[in-house]
C-alpha cells in the first residue's frame, strides 16, 4: 500500500503564498505521476497540478501562472508553490501518486487525507 501525508495548508489573505508537501511511504517500487486535486464546497473535485517522473508539468487554466508544481524523485515527495492566491483557491487539497507497489503488478492510483487552504479577501 501508498500513504499520502499531506502539510502547508492553512489560512491566507489574498494575494498571499503557501507551499503544500505531500510524502508518499509505503511499499512503494515506483511512483509514475503526482499531482494535486483540490475540491471546494459544493463543487465537483478538480485538478489542479500535476507532474511525471520526467518533471513535465500540467496545470488547470485558473492556477496557470501563480502555481508550480515540483517534486523530489528520491525523497517520494511533491510539492505545490501557491502564489497570488485568491478566495476562490479555498478548498481541500488532495495530493495524488500513481505508483506500483511490491504488492501487486501495475500502477493503481492513490490519494492522501487532504490539507485545507483558505484564502480570506
Amino acid at each position: 500500500q501508498v500513504q499520502l501525508v499531506e502539510s502547508g495548508g492553512g489560512l491566507v489573505q489574498a494575494g498571499g503564498s503557501l507551499r503544500l508537501s505531500c510524502a508518499a511511504s509505503g511499499s512503494i517500487v515506483s511512483i509514475s505521476t503526482m499531482g494535486w486535486d483540490r475540491q471546494a464546497p459544493g463543487k465537483e473535485r478538480e485538478l489542479v497540478a500535476l507532474i511525471t517522473s520526467g518533471t513535465t508539468t500540467n496545470y488547470a487554466d485558473s492556477v496557470k501562472g501563480r502555481f508550480t508544481i515540483s517534486r523530489d524523485n528520491a525523497k517520494n515527495r511533491v510539492y505545490l508553490q501557491m502564489n497570488d492566491l485568491k478566495p476562490d483557491d479555498t478548498a481541500v487539497y488532495y495530493c495524488n501518486a500513481r505508483a506500483r507497489t511490491i504488492a501487486k503488478p501495475g500502477y493503481y492510483n492513490y490519494w492522501g487525507q487532504g490539507t485545507q487552504v483558505t484564502v480570506s479577501s
